[in-house]
């Protein structure tokens, strides 16, 4: 299995989110809730970005990753501020997740920097089953398909797909790495409700995933 399979967990998804996903999809797992060289900034406007690399304004805190894993974020910017902020700082919400788990602690800043309500606490419970495991996870994780909607002016959501074919779980300890073969479940949609707190930060509130979803498969 992939290094997202391994680990699902179930987080509770609220009515506004159910009503802007794309489908009924059950949720059942945090975006993985979700890599990269270091990653704070947003990606470039082009449809292909990598992870971002660096702290984009003062008071973020900036995120970094070991040099054999790294996220992928492929989306065009949309020329509205407001849905392209949301859009990066869902990416950020998704390598924040992953930082904790490469450092091995829900206690990085990132992580409740960009992650609030229940969309933290599900983070928390996934990074913490890698964590008893003494697993993390190289390779490359791609995400693609988005779309963004806002409501309000404060609120945002957020669906994107994960194609996790070429990352896969690693062994802290004896540095093993689970290489399995690509299987439908490899791809992932993600529906994602995000909040703009007073300093203007996009924070995910919460997310639902259906493992395998038809809309993500190649």
């Amino acid at each position: 299995m992939n290094r997202r399979t391994a680990f699902l967990t179930t987080l509770a998804v609220t009515t506004a989110l159910t009503l802007t996903a794309c489908g009924s999809e059950e949720p059942d797992a945090p975006a993985k809730p979700a890599a990269g060289e270091s990653a704070s900034q947003a990606p470039s406007p082009t449809s292909t970005a990598s992870t971002p690399t660096a702290s984009e304004s003062s008071g973020r805190p900036a995120i970094t990753f070991p040099s054999d894993a790294k996220n992928v974020f492929e989306y065009e910017k949309t020329g509205d501020p407001a849905k392209d902020a949301a859009l990066r700082d869902s990416t950020l919400g998704v390598n924040s997740v992953d930082e904790a788990i490469f450092k091995g602690s829900t206690d990085t800043e990132a992580l409740g920097f960009y992650n609030v309500d229940r969309a933290l606490s599900g983070a928390i419970v996934f990074v913490n089953r890698y964590i008893k495991a003494n697993d993390t996870w190289v390779g490359e994780t791609r995400y693609f398909g988005y779309e963004v909607r806002l409501s309000g002016g404060h609120k945002a959501y957020v669906t994107y797909c994960s194609d996790e074919s070429k990352s896969f779980l690693k062994n802290r300890k004896t540095g093993e790495v689970d290489n399995t073969p690509t299987t439908a479940d490899s791809y992932v949609l993600y529906h994602t409700a995000l909040t703009r707190n007073a300093d203007g930060v996009w924070q995910t509130t919460d997310v639902a995933s259906e493992r395998g979803s038809k809309k993500c498969q190649p």
